[in-house]
């Protein structure tokens, strides 16, 4: 569909929600918004502090403690309640890991981790952060009856000893090379601190009432509408002013269901941004000299997932038929709008030190060739016409929020081999409960803040791996992935990952499609916010 007709049908959509969303902002929406015209601060204007931040939220959000959601449009807030270990630090070419709550690591030996912490830090209630909170919170992360999706990050855990106060040792029973990546709190979330005393106080409804040690702690929720923050008064950081961070005294997150109800909002001021922004509105926001949009490839893929457990797709020449039959530049410009690149593997550029820009040139991964999908067809176990179901969600999870476009865009490239794909539109929910529990054929799918390929490589398609939805078993390519976890060489570990990324591509579990951008979008009064390329939306030194 032209990007025009998309934007126009948008449009009509959010005329008829729009006074609802705004009943929602109340009697505090701004003055300015009436004519989407901002005042311009004057060049090198020093930090203001207070005032409340408005922005729109379209992804889901299903609890706030970090421990048990894989959602990022929770990881989004998370990150503002709560400090980790390490914190993702981007300075606009590299991704890196540095400190937050360990103020020093020191490592005697490959297994062992002696982490100083930072004094002074206080929990939202008042109480001190010390090495018994990192100790419990590593504890509760590896129990296996907590349950935890980030648990796994921890499975080599050996043993923890509290040197002092704000001192402690961690020993690892092999030398974990993820460690880094694990211990961040914004897409690791195994180092994420939270308040033990919240935890056991209100237990399985924890996440409803979230202490952190971060910039903001949370003062109300209200299901399907909003999210409020203010300022956490004892948050350790300093601002360019020398006194605590954060600048602002409150973020209010609205919670909206249609993206073009936010666009509306945004468009016109009522709001200052939006969390994420769907790929047919970034052109229209661009060009509005009131906005600024933020975005790059980051560490993300999308894939068509084939159920490997069973038929069709159980035959390796059928999966491989699909990957060679799917020509991904027509996907890149009309389903992400030109706002992708092609993926080879899931290996994507922000892992600056594993990523291989000329891959996709050399065909040494997946690559689009009509006349090879059809010959390898024509070996595949069925001959004939083959129909398979094809599922598909409108939500940020299926195909990176790209909707059904992938889906009719490959539905008549499979139907070249002899696939007539059925497109079934679930909501996220169902096709969530559809793809976890492996009653699909083949599935849209997209992976969001893999920052490292022990993410993209190893928790994703190892065999015993609960993320491994479609079932992929190789066991060349379960020790590839493993080994790599405890190299220490760089370049040894780089060239175990590209090989095992070679015996993925050639296996074919999932076609490989794209990397995409993703946005996020804030009013031009809205300054000092710090682009990382990992789906988040830190409010930490935000002002307006």
């Amino acid at each position: 569909m032209d990007h025009r007709a998309v934007l126009a049908e948008a449009l009509r959509e959010e005329e008829m929600t729009r006074r609802a969303f705004l009943r929602r902002l109340g009697a505090t929406a701004l003055v300015a918004g009436a004519t989407g015209v901002f005042p311009r601060p004057a060049a090198a204007r020093p930090p203001r502090r207070g005032g409340t931040l408005k922005v729109a939220w379209i992804d889901t959000v299903d609890t706030l403690d970090p421990h048990a959601t894989s959602s990022l449009g929770a990881g989004k807030i998370t990150n503002n309640i709560y400090n980790a270990i390490l914190k993702v630090d981007y300075d606009g070419k590299r991704v890196r890991f540095v400190p937050d709550l360990a103020e020093k690591w020191e490592m005697p030996d490959p297994v062992t981790h002696i982490l100083t912490l930072r004094r002074g830090v206080k929990f939202h209630t008042g109480e001190e952060f010390t090495a018994e909170d990192v100790k419990w919170n590593q504890e509760r992360l590896a129990d296996k009856q907590v349950g935890s999706p980030h648990g796994w990050k921890l499975a080599y855990l050996d043993e923890i000893q509290i040197l002092a106060k704000h001192k402690i040792k961690i020993t690892f029973s092999k030398p974990y090379q993820f460690l880094q990546v694990a211990w961040n709190g914004s897409t690791g979330r195994a180092g994420t601190i939270v308040s033990r005393r919240a935890v056991e106080k209100h237990g399985r409804a924890y996440g409803r009432h979230p202490v952190g040690t971060g910039p903001f702690r949370l003062v109300e929720w209200v299901e399907n509408n909003r999210i409020v923050l203010e300022r956490h008064r004892e948050y350790f950081e300093m601002g360019a002013d020398g006194r605590r961070l954060p600048y602002l005294d409150k973020v209010t997150i609205l919670l909206v269901r249609e993206a073009a109800t936010a666009l509306g909002a945004i468009m016109t001021g009522e709001i200052d941004g939006m969390g994420t922004c769907p790929f047919p509105f970034v052109a229209m926001l661009r060009n509005n000299p009131n906005l600024t949009v933020y975005g790059q490839v980051e560490g993300n893929y999308t894939y068509l997932g084939m159920n490997n457990r069973k038929p069709p797709f159980d035959d390796k020449t059928l999966r491989q038929a699909v990957s060679f039959a799917i020509d991904r530049t027509p996907i890149i410009h009309q389903a992400y709008f030109g706002e992708a690149i092609q993926a080879c593997t899931p290996i994507s550029p922000p892992m600056t030190d594993f990523y291989n820009a000329s891959l996709c040139g050399s065909k040494k991964g997946q690559a689009f060739d009509v006349e090879k999908a059809k010959a390898l067809r024509a070996k595949a176990k069925v001959q004939g016409e083959i129909e398979v179901d094809y599922m598909t969600t409108a939500g940020a999870t299926g195909s990176g929020g790209a909707g059904t476009r992938v889906a009719e865009l490959v539905q008549p490239m499979l139907a070249k081999i002899g696939i007539t794909a059925r497109i079934q539109l679930f909501d996220q929910t169902a096709w969530l409960k559809k793809r976890n529990t492996g009653d699909f054929q083949m599935y849209d799918g997209g992976w969001i803040a893999d920052l490292h390929p022990d993410q993209s490589l190893f928790s994703e398609w190892h065999s015993e791996k609960p993320w491994n939805f479609v079932g992929y078993s190789n066991p060349e390519y379960d020790r590839l992935v493993t080994e790599a976890q405890f190299e220490t060489n760089l370049a040894k570990r780089k060239a175990l990952y590209e090989k095992a990324s070679m015996i993925l591509a050639e296996d074919a579990p999932c076609a490989f499609l794209t990397h995409f951008k993703e946005f996020k979008v804030l009013s031009k009064r809205v300054k000092n916010f710090q682009y990382i390329p990992a789906d988040l939306m830190n409010f930490h030194d935000v002002w307006i």
